[in-house]
C-alpha cells in the first residue's frame, strides 16, 4: 500500500460543479486534488442552459470570453398548449443584472473542455482521471470536534490496490449517486415529483421551426420542451413509456411523428443524412433534496445535495452557485483561520434556495405537464390567466434567484424605504479601470468590497481595512449610473460586498455607518479568544 499523501481539499467528481469549485479555490489560493472515475470528459449533452448569474460565476474563473464564443443567448421560455399556440411567454434580456445574457444555451462537453483548461493552467490543481472513490471516514477527536483530517480511499483502473490521500476538506460533486453523501450519513427527502421522460439531442441543417428560445408544450397526453441549443443542434424532451423504443423502423416513424411540429423529415427517417441524432436517452425526473449538507469537513454540493425536474433550467445552475457559496469561505477558514462556524453558513444559505428552486420546477412541471387527470386542463387556463396578469411573468423570472434570508453573513436592517439589498446580488455594469472599458469584478477582486456613493467614514473604512477589501466610490467607476441607482432604490449609501458578490451589509442613506460588526467579525477573522477556537489545519 502506497504512503498516503495529504492535500488542503480533495474534490470527487470532475463535472462542472467539482472543477468549478477547484478553480475557484485555485483564486483564493488554495490548493486542490480532483479525483474522476472517468479518464476523460462524458461526451454526451446533458446540461443546456445558464443563466445570467452562472455567467458570472464563469467569469470568476477566467473563461467566460470562451464560453460567450460557443454560447447562444436566448429569448425566454414560451408555454404553448398542444397545437402550439401561446398560453403566455416568460421574456428573457440579453443583458441581465448580472451583466450577460439572462439565459444562455450551450453544449456541456464544450463548456467542460473549457473548464478543464483552465484547469490545466492552474499549478494550485491536480486532476487524476480513471480513480474510483471507494470510502471518505473522517478522523475526529469527538461528536464536537469537526476538523479532523478526512481520509478518502480509492482504486486507480486496473488495479486493486487501495490508495488514500488525507485532506483538510472534502467536497462531494460526485453527483445523484453520491458515495459522498453516504458518507456524511444524509438521506433524501422526497419533494414529490418523479416522471420518465426521453431526451432526444439532434445535430440538423434542415429547416426547423423555432424560436429563440425554449418552448414547453402544455398537454396531459404529450408534454414536450423544445430548445435551439446551437447554429445547427436542437434538444426534445418528451414523457414517454420507458418501454416506448424510438430504434429500429417503427421507432423511427414515431420519432419524425415526435418532431412533426418542429421540422419535417422523409418517411424513413433514418435515410435523412442530414438529421443526427447524437443521442437518446430515458431519465426520471426527481425532485429531492438531502437532509443535510455536511458532516464535519466533508460537504455535497450539485447533484449530491439536491435533484430538480430540468423545467426551468436551473440543475447545473443550482450546483454552480453551491460551488461560489462554499468555496471563498473555505479558504477563509483553510489560510486565515476563520471560525469554523462560517462553514455552517454554506448550507443554512444555500440549502433553502435550492428547495425554492426546486419547488418552482415541481410546480412548472405539474402546471404545465399536468399528469393525466382531469385537472390538467384547469391548471393550465389557471397558468394562462395569471401570467396575463402585468408583472406576473417578471416576477416569476426573478425568483429564480431569491435574495438569502438574514443571517450571520446577510445583515437585514428594519425596511424604511426602498428595496432591500442585504441578501441580493450587486449589479454587474461596465465600468473604466486604468483606463480600461472592464466588467465591475475585474476590478473588485476576489474577496470583499465596500461601495459606496457617500465619502467614506471612518467605520467604514475600519470595516473594510479589517476584511482586507477596497473601498470604492462608485463615482470613480464611470459606469452608465447602475451602480449610483440601484444604490438609490435601496436607500442605501453604502453597501459590503462578500466575495461572491452578495450584499452583506448595507449602509442606510442618512445614517453613516455599517451595522454591529460583532454579529459577524468573529466568523471571517481568527477567533483566537474563542474557547473552541482551533487553528487552521
Amino acid at each position: 500500500m502506497k504512503a498516503a499523501s495529504r492535500r488542503p481539499v480533495v474534490i470527487i467528481g470532475a463535472g462542472p460543479v467539482g472543477v468549478t469549485a477547484a478553480l475557484l479555490l485555485a483564486r483564493h489560493g488554495v490548493r486542490s486534488l480532483v479525483l474522476e472515475r472517468h479518464r476523460g470528459i462524458y461526451h454526451l449533452p446533458r446540461a443546456v442552459v445558464v443563466d445570467d448569474e452562472v455567467r458570472r460565476i464563469l467569469q470568476s474563473v477566467g473563461v467566460h470570453e470562451e464560453f460567450a464564443a460557443l454560447a447562444r443567448p436566448a429569448l425566454g421560455l414560451r408555454l404553448l398548449d398542444a397545437r402550439r399556440r401561446l398560453i403566455t411567454e416568460f421574456p428573457r434580456s440579453l443583458h441581465g443584472h448580472h451583466g450577460f445574457p439572462e439565459t444562455s444555451m450551450f453544449d456541456q462537453p464544450a463548456l467542460e473542455r473549457l473548464l478543464r483548461d483552465a484547469l490545466a493552467r492552474r499549478p494550485e490543481c491536480e486532476l487524476q482521471g480513471g480513480v474510483e472513490v471507494v470510502s471518505v471516514t473522517q478522523d475526529t477527536d469527538g461528536p464536537n470536534d469537526p476538523t479532523g483530517p478526512v481520509r478518502v480511499t480509492f482504486r486507480r483502473d486496473g488495479s486493486d490496490e487501495e490508495e488514500h490521500v488525507w485532506a483538510d476538506a472534502v467536497l462531494g460533486c460526485d453527483g445523484a449517486g453520491s458515495l459522498t453523501r453516504g458518507s456524511t450519513g444524509a438521506v433524501w427527502e422526497d419533494l414529490h415529483f418523479q416522471e420518465s421522460w426521453r431526451v432526444i439531442d439532434v445535430r440538423t441543417t434542415r429547416q426547423v421551426r423555432s424560436w429563440e428560445g425554449a418552448e414547453q408544450i402544455c398537454c396531459p397526453n404529450r408534454p414536450a420542451t423544445f430548445m435551439r441549443v446551437g447554429e445547427d443542434r436542437y434538444r426534445w424532451e418528451f414523457r414517454l413509456p420507458e418501454d416506448e423504443n424510438l430504434d429500429g423502423p417503427d421507432g423511427q416513424e414515431r420519432l419524425r411523428e415526435l418532431v412533426a411540429p418542429w421540422v419535417d423529415l422523409p418517411s424513413d427517417a433514418s435515410s435523412s443524412d442530414d438529421f443526427e441524432v447524437i443521442r437518446q436517452a430515458q431519465y426520471t425526473f426527481r425532485a429531492r433534496i438531502a437532509d443535510r449538507w455536511r458532516r464535519g469537513r466533508v460537504f455535497l454540493l450539485g447533484d449530491a445535495a439536491h435533484l430538480t425536474p430540468p423545467f426551468v433550467g436551473q440543475g447545473l445552475c443550482a450546483g454552480l452557485r453551491d460551488a461560489h457559496n462554499l468555496t471563498w469561505k473555505l479558504a477563509r477558514v483553510l489560510q486565515q483561520g476563520a471560525h469554523e462556524g462560517l462553514l455552517d453558513t454554506y448550507e443554512r444559505e444555500r440549502k433553502p434556495h435550492a428547495r425554492h428552486v426546486i419547488r418552482v420546477a415541481v410546480a412548472v412541471g405539474w402546471a404545465m405537464t399536468g399528469g393525466q387527470d382531469r385537472g390538467a386542463a384547469f391548471r393550465r387556463a389557471v397558468v394562462g390567466t395569471v401570467c396575463r396578469i402585468p408583472g406576473v411573468t417578471a416576477a416569476v423570472s426573478r425568483d429564480l434567484s431569491p435574495a438569502l434570508t438574514a443571517g450571520p453573513l446577510v445583515r437585514r436592517r428594519p425596511r424604511l424605504t426602498g428595496r432591500v439589498l442585504a441578501g441580493t446580488f450587486c449589479p454587474q455594469p461596465w465600468v473604466r479601470h486604468d483606463g480600461r472599458r472592464v466588467r465591475l469584478d475585474d476590478v473588485l477582486g476576489d474577496s470583499f468590497a465596500v461601495l459606496t456613493a457617500v465619502p467614506p467614514t471612518a467605520q467604514m473604512t475600519a470595516v473594510a481595512t479589517a476584511l482586507g477589501a477596497p473601498t470604492i466610490h462608485v463615482d470613480d467607476l464611470g459606469d452608465d449610473g447602475t451602480l449610483a441607482a440601484w444604490l438609490a432604490r435601496g436607500s442605501s449609501a453604502a453597501v459590503l460586498l462578500r466575495p461572491d458578490r452578495v450584499v452583506m451589509d448595507t449602509v442606510p442613506a442618512g445614517t453613516g455607518d455599517f451595522t454591529d460588526t460583532a454579529a459577524w467579525a468573529p466568523l471571517l477573522h481568527t477567533a483566537r479568544h474563542t474557547a473552541d477556537a482551533r487553528p487552521a489545519p
